[in-house]
């Protein structure tokens, strides 16, 4: 199955969401262990080995949002964002998944988010899944949860004191789903 849908975003750029390549990988890696280090929204305390990351974010199917190529200087296309769909949990419960979203430092209020976060909805219902759900989302990161909360998901739980960030700060996780259909 073939997911490729373009957009403009809020800044005029042409973007391209689509399965990451084989060749993007280190890339992606890259910009994950930047935002783990950074220590406010993964629960990762150190950056990921290539083993490491496959295993966590190749394990099922993996997308990027690049830049389109749109003009005559024909420029490398560049990865804005990043997210992985999976399921959530084993055997009579994988029709629930669970997705994990980056986007490059300096990009954040572009639409990258909510691009990824729509199409993320629409790829997972396509591939069967019923439900997503997210299961630590740091209540620090208001951002996300907003994003989420307009895309119809609810909270329904709440971990206390589930993350330490980077500052060692202690917050709490909350817990968030969306049937889909």
């Amino acid at each position: 199955m073939r997911f490729l849908l373009i957009k403009v975003l809020k800044t005029g750029i042409m973007v391209e969401l689509d399965y990451m390549h084989p060749q993007e990988k280190e890339v992606v890696r890259a910009l994950l262990n930047v935002v783990i280090v950074e220590g406010k929204t993964y629960p990762q305390k150190q950056p990921l080995s290539h083993v490491e990351f496959s295993t966590y974010w190749l394990s099922k199917d993996a997308f990027v949002v690049r830049t389109s190529v749109q003009d005559a200087t024909h420029k490398p296309k560049e990865i804005l964002g990043a997210f992985y769909l999976k399921p959530n949990f084993p055997g009579r419960c994988c029709h629930i998944c669970n997705a994990g979203f980056i986007v490059q430092p300096g990009f954040g209020g572009q639409g990258i988010g909510r691009f990824m976060g729509e199409a993320m909805l629409l790829i997972a219902a396509s591939l069967g899944y019923e439900a997503v759900m997210f299961n630590l989302v740091f209540e620090t990161n208001i951002p996300s949860i907003t994003l989420w909360q307009s895309l119809e998901f609810e909270i329904i739980g709440r971990i206390p004191r589930a993350a330490k960030l980077g500052d060692e700060h202690v917050v709490d996780a909350l817990i968030m789903y969306r049937a889909l259909g």
